[in-house]
C-alpha cells in the first residue's frame, strides 16, 4: 500500500482542524490511509509554566506578537519525509491557485502548514517557510481557515480520493476556465429547461456546447483568466518554427 500523503499542522488552535475527519470525501481520505493529518500545539512546546506564545514587538506597537522559540520547537519536532514543503499562512504571501494545489499534491508527500494568530509572526519564524501563502487581499484573525482551506484542496486531488478521476480534468481553474454549467433531471423545473443539447445524446455536440459555456463563462464572470486563457490559446495554436 502507498504511504499516506502526510499533512501537519502547526496551530494554537489544533481542535479547528477537527471538522476535517466529517468533511465527505476528504474524511474519508483520511480514514482509509490515503491521507493522514497531524496538528502540533506550539503552545506545548513552551517552557514556562504560563505556556507563553507571544510576547511585545520591540519597537512598540499595538497587538502581541508570536514569539521564534514555541514555533521552532514544534517545528523541529514533526517527522520529515522525503519530499517535504512548508508553507506559512500570511496575508503577505502569493495568492493561493489551483495550480498550487496541484503542485503540492503531485510533487510531495508531506505538506507543514505554519498558522499564526495575534498581530503576526517574529519575522525569524518565517525562514521556516518555503512559501508564504495567501487566500486573498484580507486578513483573517488566524491562518487555520486557510490552512484547512489548502488541506482539502490538495487531499481532494490525491489518488482515491476522488471516485472517478476524469472529473477533476474539466472542473473550474483547472485550465484557467471555469466550469460548465451542469443539469440533472426533472428536464423542466419552474419553466427553467435543461439545454436541448444536453438530452440529445449526441457527445460531440454536447463537449462543444459544454466547452463554449466555459469560455463564455469565465469571460462574463472572470475576465482576467479569460484573457490568460485566450493568450495561452493563441501561444499553443501558433505553428512551431
Amino acid at each position: 500500500m502507498t504511504a499516506a500523503y502526510r499533512l501537519d499542522v502547526l496551530s494554537l488552535l489544533p481542535n479547528s482542524f477537527n471538522s476535517l475527519s466529517g468533511l465527505g470525501v476528504i474524511g474519508r481520505a483520511f480514514s482509509t490511509g490515503i491521507a493522514e493529518l497531524n496538528v502540533y500545539n506550539p503552545r506545548d512546546f513552551t517552557k514556562d509554566s504560563y505556556h507563553k506564545v507571544d510576547d511585545e514587538p520591540y519597537g512598540g506597537g499595538v497587538g502581541m506578537v508570536l514569539k521564534p522559540e514555541p514555533f521552532f520547537d514544534a517545528f523541529e519536532s514533526i517527522p520529515i519525509s522525503q519530499n517535504r514543503r512548508v508553507l506559512l499562512m500570511t496575508p503577505q504571501g502569493a495568492q493561493l491557485t489551483q495550480k498550487d494545489l496541484r503542485r503540492w499534491a503531485n510533487e510531495y508527500d508531506q505538506l507543514v502548514c505554519i498558522c499564526g494568530q495575534y498581530e503576526g509572526f517574529d519575522e525569524r519564524i518565517r525562514t521556516l517557510a518555503d512559501e508564504e501563502v495567501s487566500l486573498g487581499d484580507f486578513v483573517l484573525t488566524g491562518g487555520e481557515l486557510a490552512a484547512m482551506s489548502i488541506i482539502n484542496g490538495v487531499v481532494r486531488l490525491l489518488p482515491g480520493t476522488i471516485g472517478r478521476a476524469e472529473s477533476l480534468i474539466e472542473e473550474s481553474h483547472s485550465d484557467l476556465l471555469l466550469e460548465h454549467p451542469h443539469y440533472t433531471r426533472p428536464p423542466e423545473f419552474r419553466n427553467l429547461k435543461v439545454p436541448k443539447v444536453l438530452r440529445s445524446g449526441d457527445h460531440a455536440a454536447i463537449a462543444k456546447w459544454r466547452q463554449q459555456q466555459r469560455e463564455l463563462r469565465t469571460k462574463e464572470r472572470r475576465p482576467e483568466l479569460y484573457e490568460r486563457w485566450a493568450q495561452k490559446k493563441v501561444s499553443r495554436d501558433l505553428p512551431k518554427q
